[in-house]
């Protein structure tokens, strides 16, 4: 594994660590190539429950893409070539955009999320943050727009006005404005963050972790349709769950009175 990426296991939860502390933990195609291949690994690992990622260090979750790479990779690369690979590809950091990772995923924002690190810690489930952290989409400051999910998965968790300001401005915004505007669930200390965070994360791995995935699911999938096809869809997974070991086990531990096992089965 490439040591710019770190991805290490604690019990069914995995961390995953941007390990670039001299660059603000921002991603050069090494690094973005490294995630996308984790993402795969996590997804393949039917042990694997929960992912958390964060970033070395205490100033920088992830500052988005190395523009000195990007930049010139962006001007060289022939129209047909930058859709394959880019608007086409996995989005920066591997999981932003065209791959379906219905695990529960938690993002511990340990100091700057700005652009494409922003855009990260939006395509995760849940967000943990230091009061330090600052969030931004700063792209329209050099003459472009977010395009790895900031447009459109900002404003579905913090809503139309705050994104907007947030889009608009290129301004960036502390954490209090991040848990008041539901962008964070949490603000813990800057000693605390990756310990509460990755606490919670065992108690999510914990859960039956097939209606976990079955739920992320009908909430991605039904998104945007008429209400009585997502009741629909909503149903149908629920069905989908009747048969499965894990809700025959969830049902006995509840008459035994003991904590569920659960198998993913």
């Amino acid at each position: 594994m490439d040591d710019d990426i770190l991805y290490e296991s604690d019990g069914r939860v995995r961390l995953i660590t941007i390990n670039r502390p001299a660059k603000m933990n921002s991603l050069d195609f090494s690094a973005h190539e490294a995630l996308v291949q984790i993402w795969h690994d996590f997804n393949a690992d039917t042990d694997a429950r929960v992912a958390v990622i964060t970033g070395t260090g205490d100033k920088a979750f992830c500052a988005g893409a190395d523009l000195k790479t990007y930049t010139m990779a962006f001007a060289q690369t022939p129209a047909p070539e930058f859709n394959r690979v880019y608007t086409n590809g996995p989005g920066l950091a591997g999981i932003t955009r065209n791959v379906k990772v219905f695990k529960p995923v938690i993002a511990a924002v340990n100091g700057y999320a700005i652009s494409g690190g922003l855009e990260l810690a939006l395509a995760c489930d849940i967000r943990f943050c230091s009061p330090n952290a600052e969030f931004g989409l700063q792209d329209v400051r050099w003459g472009f727009h977010a395009c790895d999910g900031g447009l459109i998965r900002l404003r579905e968790i913090i809503g139309h006005g705050h994104a907007m300001e947030m889009i608009l401005s290129g301004d960036r915004y502390d954490s209090e404005f991040a848990f008041r505007t539901g962008l964070v669930n949490r603000v813990c200390a800057q000693h605390q963050l990756l310990t509460e965070t990755m606490a919670y994360a065992q108690k999510l791995a914990s859960r039956a972790p097939l209606p976990q995935q079955f739920a992320k699911e009908v909430i991605y999938r039904s998104h945007g349709l008429p209400l009585d096809e997502a009741l629909r869809i909503e149903s149908q997974s629920f069905r989908a769950l009747a048969d499965t070991e894990d809700l025959a086990e969830g049902n006995l531990s509840f008459r035994e009175r003991r904590d569920a096992e659960f198998k993913g089965r």
